[in-house]
């Protein structure tokens, strides 16, 4: 596995963000993107060792398009200079939540965990409720001391806990999330050595998958809307 191909190129696509240079090195992305799928491939196989359920993935099938939609943003630029995936048990869709994976050049690259999607108000709503009546066991996850030591609790909220709910409820603070996930940043260098890179990650989606777990409890017969 040649991760610093996928940096080269992700660096230069960076430097070089318009269509006339994508396409005339088009063979230096399908190299980059194979080599992305080798580590996917390697991490998956890691992540095995504790999570059986995302072993049936193909690689090809988690990841996600550097073409971006660029109708509704101020900035233009037509590719994302990331390669990203979701893995989870039924591939990159966001629920079940599964374990995230961006690599971005210039130490913006992170391994992710949770709901990053807050645009699901069922999702929301069920895992508001979750919290509600299993508050404890929140509690347990987020403040037991591996998990401590790498994350805290980060998403999109509200000012106040939404209507419905009790103020005065213990996780409150929680209760005004729309989207609950976790983030561990990564440096450059710890990209360049392919197997030290899969066994750490693998170690931080060990220590993550209690609080995925519990999300995909809550979100147990979550239908994704359909288009």
């Amino acid at each position: 596995m040649n991760t610093q191909c996928i940096i080269d190129y992700l660096s230069e696509l960076s430097m070089n963000n318009n269509r006339e240079w994508y396409h005339a090195n088009k063979e230096d992305y399908k190299k980059a993107n194979e080599e992305f799928e080798k580590l996917l491939q390697a991490l998956m196989l890691e992540i095995g060792k504790f999570d059986s359920s995302i072993l049936h993935n193909n690689p090809k099938d988690l990841t996600f398009k550097i073409v971006r939609d660029t109708r509704f943003s101020h900035d233009k630029s037509p590719y994302n200079p990331a390669f990203r995936a979701h893995i989870s048990s039924k591939g990159k869709l966001p629920v079940p939540v599964g374990y995230y994976l961006m690599i971005k050049p210039g130490n913006q690259s992170f391994l992710g965990g949770g709901l990053f999607a807050d645009m699901f108000k069922d999702a929301t709503a069920m895992i508001r409720d979750y919290i509600v009546q299993n508050g404890e066991e929140w509690e347990k996850i987020i403040h037991e001391p591996e998990f401590e030591n790498y994350f805290s609790v980060q998403g999109t909220a509200l000012k106040n806990v939404p209507a419905g709910y009790d103020k005065e409820h213990p996780q409150a603070e929680y209760l005004k999330f729309k989207s609950w996930y976790l983030e561990y940043p990564l440096k450059d260098e710890e990209l360049i050595n392919a197997e030290t890179f899969s066994a750490k990650a693998a170690e931080i989606f060990r220590i993550m998958k209690p609080f995925n777990d519990y999300l995909n409890k809550a979100l147990e017969g979550f239908q994704m809307p359909k288009r």
